[in-house]
């Protein structure tokens, strides 16, 4: 695919978006029940209630504009909060790139940026008292309806983002018994500057009045890149005026008088220089216009409403903290239902809730080791849309990545760095990839780098996986002077592979939790074969003396450099080799592939331990053998230093392993980690994925503490990128965190912990990678806290359980696929009845329970002599009110 194709194809996504109101990639799922395979006989959910736990509610404005509340529709998003006079919003799109992957204009840290569309102000007072103060203040967020409302002294509001098309709707009732006119000011993000051209790179921006609406164009151009964003806002319901305020600001003015009006605010975004963005945006305003409010409300509230009956977690505790844990697990739902849902994902700093215009933390790439937080925990949940942007986002790459592999490191397969561009990475000159290949596989002196080389390099950015070797620069009588980082070609980023590694094996795991065979065929095998081969093929993986393939000079993640055998990569080929395998006799495809890869699996060197030859001298303190981060020569990095990638990814630890020794290295490396144990004190910083190690190795004592602490971040100042620059606020109002700086808003925390929680409830374990997996219910769940929830694992089964000081009750399973079930007993060797669609069926006993399924069954199991009518519940979702703040 050449890059007029690329470009054409994510055309193709936006427009895809706009029209269906959907994401661009949406493989269908297995055949549901008639209705709709995710109603449980066995409990029956309030899901008003349940969902309203996580609601929001402020008696005090937003003391910053990071701590609004936040609305959205997947694809377009604001945070929204107030000043004394006036409603506020920063209008962000998830497909909306002031660059890409060909840029050579930002080779300045934090310099290229993507999302922002423009600031919109709803202005109650010209002269007079203050609407959004005092006693009279209230602003609320109701998750479960995705409406947001706003009191203030004589004004009210409601606030949604409509599902069906970009279009915020501000309801606003104006009861002042001296109304004034209410302005709505759209203003550029790059204030009193009309075109903004940075070195190739143009941002221009154009206010326009278009029959009495006013709108705000934006235009991206370098060579023959380019990509466009359009902001316009009418009204329904009051006369209005419009007219140019100043050089950055149009305004439409409401005339002043009692009652409700409509202030509509459309956006629209596309790569096709031909496409009218703003009229595309007044499409969309006048099917609002049409609707009216109460008419979109009901169609999100149908929308939404759905979304939540898919999957839910109830949980409770005598001290709160499991009530606690569930808002925040609710919440992040939420927020990934307003952001993940569009052509493109959200960036994991700032996501669709920029307020400070262009300033990008972080630039606009996305980093997978951050971005994995949102998307970890999403194939238990029953909600495969909220993938779909990211899994578009790589698959739309694939022939840049492939490309990639051989012009910068000489092998097959696929190559997605670390940190890369929304359209994966350029096609470098011939001279260069060459040039390069010898640098980074250390084949040529980093000090005979070529004059071409270091003039391309002078005008790339350094966040970029290819180019991370580059340190903090400044500007010199017009040129931008840098050193490099003093490892030669290495840098936090340049030499990791296991990240893509890590995104193949989401890609299996929706194969494993859909069982459709056309996604495992067209998107999942791709992957996991492009990786494989990667691997197989890379130069510096070689057989040595000892006939173990030893992958050399390459990084342990970011905090080691040029190392051997380190365990993020080791990891990452014996977690992703088994899987290819396994889908090639799946599809019956690449036989000689697949010999090829079990011989190298076979004979691949082991995960890197304390005990290994090689490891001599690095562990001082001796003690049992444990995972260490690589071997030596190193670059940079403390290689003794312990990690638990084994036990967190790719199912080479779970509750099931077959490998004895191997569970006994991850719990003693987990102890080398929290040798004092974990406790209310322990810290847990916002990316620590060891809470998924703990579920696996079965310590629900430790997770009773990690899930809180990871919430409440005990030590933002280690923790947090930039703890002043953020104002040194730990968690806001809105539950969300500065963690990566300032005007970067993320909820990294909250899916991280949301990953924890549903392994502490429920794990599809295979005994090792590409094995068929064993459902455990509660596997690694607190004996003081109850629960009871629907989930998906494995095998596309629905799984509802309940457990009530430390006993569980039933166990119910929905096959939305068919296909035998294997279920861990969760009364050990007791007896069990199978109920199949209520009626009374066979018994099973022994630890592992078997049954066949067929697609739209409902299997109960409960221990022999219990009836169905002893575990109905009623009313779940009852718990404390929502968080007055």
């Amino acid at each position: 695919m050449n890059r007029a194709t690329r470009i054409a194809l994510h055309l193709f996504l936006s427009i895809f978006a706009f029209y269906s109101g959907a994401s661009a990639q949406n493989i269908p799922s297995p055949a549901p029940k008639p209705n709709g395979g995710r109603n449980s006989t066995m409990l029956n959910v309030d899901f008003r209630k349940l969902v309203s736990h996580a609601d929001l509610s402020y008696n005090e404005p937003a003391s910053r504009s990071e701590e609004g509340l936040p609305t959205g529709n997947g694809r377009m998003g604001s945070l929204v909060w107030t000043s004394p006079s006036a409603l506020k919003f920063q209008i962000n799109r998830a497909d909306v790139f002031a660059e890409n992957s060909s840029t050579h204009s930002f080779p300045e840290r934090h310099g290229d940026y993507a999302s922002g569309c423009g600031f919109v102000d709803i202005d109650f007072v010209d002269y007079g008292d203050e609407v959004f103060a005092g006693p009279a203040f209230h602003q609320d967020l109701s998750v479960y309806d995705a409406l947001m409302t706003l009191r203030g002294n004589g004004v009210s509001a409601r606030v949604l983002t409509w599902n069906e098309h970009d279009v915020i709707a501000v309801e606003v009732d104006d009861e002042r018994e001296q109304p004034s006119p209410i302005n709505i000011d759209l203003r550029m993000l790059r204030r009193h500057i009309v075109q903004v051209q940075t070195r190739n790179h143009s941002a221009s921006s154009k206010l326009d009045i278009r029959n009495g609406r006013i709108a705000l164009t934006q235009e991206f151009k370098e060579g023959s890149y380019y990509d466009s964003s359009a902001v316009v806002i009418g009204m329904a319901g009051r006369e209005s005026k419009s007219r140019y305020e100043n050089d950055s600001t149009v305004r439409l003015s409401a005339a002043p008088g009692k009652g409700r009006f409509l202030i509509l605010i459309a956006s629209a975004a596309s790569f096709d220089p031909n496409q009218d963005v703003a009229s595309r945006a007044v499409t969309q305003l006048e099917q609002a216009a049409a609707k009216g409010f109460d008419a979109m409300l009901a169609s999100n509230q149908g929308w939404w409403h759905d979304f939540w009956s898919k999957a839910f977690v109830h949980l409770h505790s005598q001290d709160g903290v499991a009530d606690e844990v569930e808002k925040n697990y609710t919440y992040f739902l939420y927020l990934m239902g307003i952001t993940s849902r569009g052509a493109y994902p959200p960036r994991f700093g700032g996501m669709l809730w920029y307020t400070n215009g262009d300033m990008r933390e972080w630039g606009s790439q996305y980093w997978w080791a951050n971005e994995s937080c949102y998307y970890n925990a999403l194939p238990a949940v029953n909600r495969f849309e909220l993938m779909d942007p990211m899994f578009a986002m790589y698959s739309g790459m694939y022939d840049s990545v492939s490309l990639a592999a051989a012009q910068q490191w000489g092998s097959k397969g696929i190559f997605i760095p670390e940190v890369v561009w929304f359209d994966g990475l350029e096609k470098l000159p011939d001279d260069i990839a060459a040039e390069m290949r010898d640098l980074y596989l250390g084949r040529k002196l980093w000090e005979k780098r070529s004059v071409s080389f270091r003039e391309l390099a002078d005008t790339k950015q350094p966040h970029s996986s290819r180019w991370n070797w580059i340190d903090a620069g400044s500007w010199v009588n017009g040129k931008w002077v840098y050193k490099d980082k003093g490892a030669g070609p290495y840098g936090q980023v340049n030499h990791i592979f296991s990240s893509q590694a890590k995104i193949a094996h989401l890609y299996w795991l929706r194969y494993e939790y859909s069982q459709d065979k056309v996604w495992l065929r067209e998107r999942a095998y791709p992957m996991l074969k492009g990786v494989a081969e990667f691997y197989r093929n890379y130069p510096n993986v070689k057989k040595d003396a000892d006939g173990k393939y030893h992958i050399h000079d390459i990084n342990g993640h970011e905090p080691i450099w040029g190392a051997q055998d380190t365990l993020e990569e080791v990891a990452g080929m014996r977690g992703i080799v088994p899987l290819a395998i396994r889908a090639s006799e799946i599809l019956d495809v690449d036989p000689e592939l697949r010999a090829a890869w079990r011989e190298f699996l076979q004979n691949l060197a082991p995960l890197p331990t304390s005990d290994l030859p090689a490891a001599a001298g690095l562990v001082k303190d001796g003690g049992p053998r444990r995972w260490i981060s690589g071997l030596p020569p190193v670059q940079k990095g403390n290689l003794e230093a312990p990690s638990l990638a084994p036990a967190n990814y790719y199912d080479l630890v779970t509750i099931e392993s077959d490998d004895a020794e191997l569970v006994k290295t991850a719990n003693a490396t987990y102890d080398a980690i929290y040798p004092h144990g974990v406790d209310e004190k322990t810290a847990i910083n916002v990316l620590n994925r060891n809470g998924a190690a703990a579920a696996h190795l079965g310590r629900a004592e430790d997770l009773r503490h990690m899930l809180p602490n990871q919430l409440n971040c005990l030590n933002p100042a280690r923790d947090f990128c930039d703890w002043s620059g953020g104002g040194s606020t730990r968690v806001l109002r809105n539950r969300l965190t500065l963690r990566e700086g300032p005007g970067a808003t993320e909820a990294e925390r909250l899916g991280r912990v949301a990953e924890a929680l549903q392994l502490a409830l429920l794990q599809s374990a295979p005994p090792a990678p590409g094995k068929d997996a064993i459902i455990h219910v509660f596997p690694a769940w607190p004996k003081e806290w109850d629960a009871q929830y629907t989930l998906l694992s494995s095998g596309a089964f629905l799984m509802t359980t309940s457990m009530k000081q430390g006993k569980v009750g039933f166990v119910e399973v929905q096959s939305q696929a068919g296909g035998e079930c294997k279920l861990r007993n969760p009364w050990g060797m007791s007896e069990v009845t199978l109920y199949r669609d209520g009626k009374k069926s066979e018994s099973v006993r022994g630890p592992l329970l078997k049954f066949n399924t067929r697609q739209g069954e409902d299997v109960v199991v409960l221990r022999k002599g219990e009836t169905l009518g002893q575990h109905r519940q009623a009313a779940v979702g009852e718990a404390p009110a929502a968080d007055q703040r």
